[in-house]
């Protein structure tokens, strides 16, 4: 199967996006495809290994058009194996919100908070089918 290309990203500013993407890359498994900038990290692109899914970050700006508060996001990333991406995240001493857990609806999955404050959520559920 050929991989496509992400056509959903998820957009963040970060005030250390350096140090962000370093924990994107090693606590929760993204994959760096693009930095530009040097250290000011103009424009950063990071991929989910499991799916087509990704993250675009860059240096918070204030005041450029594109302009978000760094550290107010949120995002679900599902995963095949949440008990594996879990103990991934705990060994790296992530600061959970929520420990894994089996939801309502069916699904397995944790939150945890990112450096910059942004709520990332992790599990298996893939979401309602379509009708």
């Amino acid at each position: 199967m050929t991989q496509q290309n992400p056509t959903v990203w998820v957009t963040l500013q970060a005030r250390n996006p350096l140090a962000l993407i370093d924990y994107y890359v090693d606590t929760f498994g993204f994959i760096l495809t693009a930095r530009h900038g040097g250290d000011t990290v103009k424009h950063a692109e990071l991929i989910w290994p499991e799916g087509c899914g990704g993250i675009m970050l860059g240096a918070h700006r204030p005041g450029a058009a594109w302009c978000r508060e760094p550290g107010t996001a949120g995002a679900y990333v599902v995963t095949a194996d949440p008990g594996g991406c879990y103990e991934r995240v705990v060994s790296r001493n992530a600061d959970v919100v929520q420990p894994l857990a089996d939801t309502d609806y069916g699904a397995r999955e944790f939150v945890v908070r990112d450096p910059e404050g942004n709520l990332w959520s992790f599990g298996d559920y893939t979401g309602e089918q379509r009708g």
